[in-house]
């Protein structure tokens, strides 16, 4: 009996400490797989390939998969391109456009695979042409090293910005809530969700609306956010959901704050302009020039997926002391969106903000300059409405070398709309806009400009080469496109051109009813030089035309082209 009780507890002894070790084993293991662990001091995180794709970028370069330092954090899909988010390590160098490729591969076949050209780099966002259908997007650097493919969104449901305000509100810009324009939205009916992985959660901080219009959500922020300023550094992001419906939206938005808790006591430019541009560079000197000229003093430059060589333009453009800045916008349709983003980067350093497009000029036919405008406003006024008078064509068919102020100078009788300069200060927290006006906190109020005083030269209906690129993409986001049947009476678009870009045989001189060279003549006062007669802009705008023509070729041409296997 003895040796049979000594028998049993020397089995339960082994099974115990057998199971210890097993124990132990699948903890180590799973420590070494799943988290961050030090080896002699440092840390390391050993990077997750699934089996297929690591079989597929194996099959692909005929070398073993080599993790890289960098990775690719998701995707987001749009109809005619997609961004890739990269995650860098700290102090990592950014890789430019030149070491990159955009990789396209079936996972159902090692054989079949496309490389391309990104589009753009900017920092850590690689915009790359759509995928084939059946196909999964990665990326390769040119030193035969691959990125794993990430999660992917499609742009149609999607929070794709986040910033936090003075007052430690998120505002979040959300594409997918399909909210009517210029009113808000019941807030109680949402909910705003903050974490790092959305499909878990237990590990999420859910917060309450505090307004929600168009596709601006203003969300209370958590205090555990706010109180960890390393949390706003990391990947946490903010997502929206309706209130008992359960579905989060997807979302690539990591809150930043943006400005001081408290305004600056002077602010160091009375005026400044933001615009959104797309493929613009070749007009943007003769724009920034004249309007340094007349008092603009800052300019905020969204550039909306322009392939033109637009960083080399602005780069000059700093090189002569003009203070432009570029802040990439890759979000198709957000014209609103994105004039409210800029609103609170510009509410800091400026006292006024413009919000007019690059083929906008304004024209003050007094004389007077736009400082001598502003201060004249009460302090309860905080927006300018300023009357646009639309040019045409002026009886030419390409375009004019000393610029378009000089060169259209026929336009329509009545003025059509307007545009706004607003005090950032004064916005309604909804940061509602419609492209024209912004909302106003009570107690401000707007005034109409007197044409006597300033008016807008928008010089729309140009030359065909470049009136033709309208039918592209309307940037607005409740502005239908021109190819689309909806809207077809709509003041936006060019009347009797249909949905087709084909250029009338009249059209050089079409909208042609009133000679007005008010403008004309005093940017020619101001900038021609009496020698050579020729404008300071001229001086590279040759250059810009044809380097945005090749590079905007190359690119059709880039798209259409499957390139050989790395």
């Amino acid at each position: 009996m003895k040796e049979r009780r000594k028998r049993d507890v020397g089995s339960w002894g082994r099974f115990f400490w057998c199971t210890f070790f097993v124990v132990i084993s699948c903890v180590v293991v799973t420590g070494f797989t799943f988290s961050t662990f030090t080896i002699f001091g440092e840390k390391s995180r050993p990077v997750l390939v699934s089996s297929w794709r690591k079989q597929a970028l194996e099959a692909i370069t005929g070398e073993s998969y080599i993790p890289p330092a960098i990775s690719i954090r998701e995707t987001v899909i749009f109809p005619d391109q997609e961004l890739v988010f990269l995650k860098y390590p700290q102090s990592a160098r950014l890789f430019t456009k030149d070491e990159l490729v955009c990789l396209y591969f079936s996972p159902n076949s090692s054989d079949t695979h496309i490389k391309l050209p990104p589009e753009d780099v900017d920092h850590q966002i690689v915009r790359c042409p759509s995928r084939p259908r059946g196909f999964t997007l990665s990326l390769a650097l040119k030193s035969n090293v691959l990125l794993p493919p990430g999660p992917t969104h499609l742009w149609d449901s999607l929070v794709y910005e986040a910033l936090i305000d003075r007052d430690n509100t998120t505002v979040a810009f959300v594409k997918g809530l399909n909210l009517k324009p210029e009113r808000a939205s019941d807030p109680t009916r949402f909910e705003c969700v903050y974490g790092w992985d959305f499909r878990k959660p237990k590990f999420l901080l859910r917060s309450e609306v505090v307004s929600i219009a168009q596709e601006i959500v203003r969300c209370k922020t958590p205090l555990s956010v706010l109180n960890n300023p390393k949390r706003l550094n990391s990947t946490i992001k903010v997502s929206v959901r309706m209130k008992g419906k359960g579905a989060i939206l997807h979302s690539v938005a990591e809150p930043k704050h943006r400005s001081p808790p408290d305004p600056p006591v002077r602010k160091p430019h009375v005026m400044c302009v933001c615009t959104m541009v797309r493929n613009q560079a070749r007009f943007l000197r003769e724009w920034v020039m004249y309007h340094a000229r007349i008092g603009v003093e800052r300019w905020f430059i969204y550039d909306n997926n322009s392939v033109d060589n637009i960083e080399k333009v602005l780069e000059s453009l700093q090189a002569g002391k003009f203070n432009v800045s570029r802040h990439m916008w890759p979000w198709i349709k957000t014209q609103e969106a994105g004039f409210a983003h800029c609103a609170l980067r510009a509410r800091d350093s400026c006292e006024w903000v413009g919000f007019i497009d690059v083929d906008e000029f304004l024209h003050l036919p007094a004389g007077a300059s736009l400082h001598d405008v502003v201060w004249n406003q009460s302090s309860t006024v905080a927006e300018l409405r300023i009357s646009c008078y639309s040019f045409g064509p002026s009886g030419l068919i390409s375009v004019p070398p000393k610029g378009v102020a000089v060169g259209y100078t026929c336009r329509l009788t009545a003025p059509e709309r307007h545009k706004s300069m607003i005090r950032p200060e004064a916005l309604n927290s909804t940061l509602i806009n419609v492209v024209h006006h912004f909302h106003l906190r009570n107690g401000f109020d707007f005034v109409n400009v007197d044409r006597g005083v300033m008016v807008i030269n928008h010089y729309k209906y140009q030359v065909w080469e470049v009136f033709k690129e309208k039918f592209y993409r309307r940037v607005a986001a409740y502005v239908a496109d021109w190819q689309d049947e909806e809207n077809a009476g709509s003041k936006d678009r060019a009347p009797g051109l249909g949905t087709r870009a084909v250029e009338p045989p009249d059209w050089s001189n079409r909208f042609c009813e009133v000679m007005d060279t008010g403008l004309r003549d005093r940017v020619l006062q101001m900038f021609e030089d009496p020698e050579t007669q020729r404008m300071p802009w001229q001086e590279h705008q040759e250059d810009d035309e044809v380097e945005s023509s090749i590079l905007m070729e190359q690119l059709r041409s880039k798209r259409m082209v499957y390139s050989e296997p790395l």
